[in-house]
């Protein structure tokens, strides 16, 4: 299983930085915080493969917010969310004696997706964790709402207008897009938007300072989104266990293509010892006219 337990894309990152959740945390709650230091980063003692490093959560006040950035639509964020949270209660829980009269406070959650695949959809919507449920209810006796935010050009404009960060990103992504169209392949696509935006003062000191980190992890995200489209595209065309290997060993050619190391492969994909021995001799092989 691809583990991106450890992966950091570069929302995370912008999120990692105080000043910048905070201006998000404020456009979506029509809040006027204004010191960046009261916000307390959450961090999950266990990790699971469930992207927890795309995310953010921190606390600010008595709320928990729990923000993720998607690429790729799915139907599972509620629950994963309620993973999150559930794994940020479980340190507080062990300080406590639960079966004990005096009710435990624990931080308001809120939580949000913010998604900037290339499949349409609308601006906002709602995911309910009852959804889930094998027997449907129309009374759930536990429910968790997860509200998703369509960041892509075009939506959400007066999100933008309160939330700068989340346009630059924005344009950013699009900008790797529009490389990637035009033929370019992905370590120039990626210069090629950092410089543009430099220029254009789009994340121009965020890149500045983080230029080699935002490289490496946008190409190890662009690597995924390839390695799932292959799988998907295995499974739907053959429905073969084949075709999740073939798609895998793509992806690790394509990582060591981008620069990638042994290390990196076992970090970021579980790789094999046998698994990366196969990647770097099929990258050896001379390439064929088909």
């Amino acid at each position: 299983m691809f583990n991106r337990e450890y992966k950091s894309d570069v929302f995370s990152m912008l999120m990692q930085e105080p000043e910048n959740a905070l201006q998000v945390y404020n456009g979506l709650n029509n809040t006027n915080y204004t010191d960046p230091s009261q916000i307390v980063y959450n961090t999950l003692e266990k990790g699971i493969s469930l992207t927890v490093r795309n995310d953010a959560s921190f606390i600010l006040d008595t709320d928990v917010s729990f923000y993720e950035h998607q690429s790729t639509y799915n139907k599972n964020m509620a629950l994963r969310q309620m993973i999150y949270y559930s794994h940020v209660l479980e340190p507080q829980a062990r300080e406590h004696d639960l079966y004990a009269y005096k009710r435990i406070p624990i931080p308001t959650p809120h939580f949000v997706v913010f998604y900037n695949g290339i499949d349409k959809r609308p601006p906002v919507e709602i995911q309910k964790l009852s959804e889930n449920f094998e027997n449907p209810t129309d009374n759930p006796e536990l429910e968790l709402t997860c509200t998703i935010y369509n960041i892509n050009s075009g939506y959400n404009q007066d999100l933008f207008e309160k939330c700068p960060i989340l346009k630059q990103y924005t344009a950013f992504v699009e900008r790797i897009r529009t490389n990637k169209l035009s033929g370019m392949d992905d370590e120039d696509a990626i210069n090629s938007a950092i410089e543009s935006c430099i220029k254009d003062d789009v994340l121009a000191d965020f890149l500045k300072r983080r230029r080699n980190e935002v490289t490496k992890e946008t190409m190890i995200d662009m690597t995924w989104e390839v390695r799932e489209g292959l799988i998907r595209k295995e499974e739907r065309a053959e429905g073969r266990q084949e075709g999740l290997k073939e798609g895998r060993i793509a992806s690790l050619v394509q990582m060591i293509r981008n620069g990638g190391t042994d290390d990196d492969l076992r970090r970021f994909l579980d790789a094999t010892d046998e698994e990366i021995a196969q990647a770097r001799k099929e990258l050896a092989q001379p390439e064929t006219d088909t």
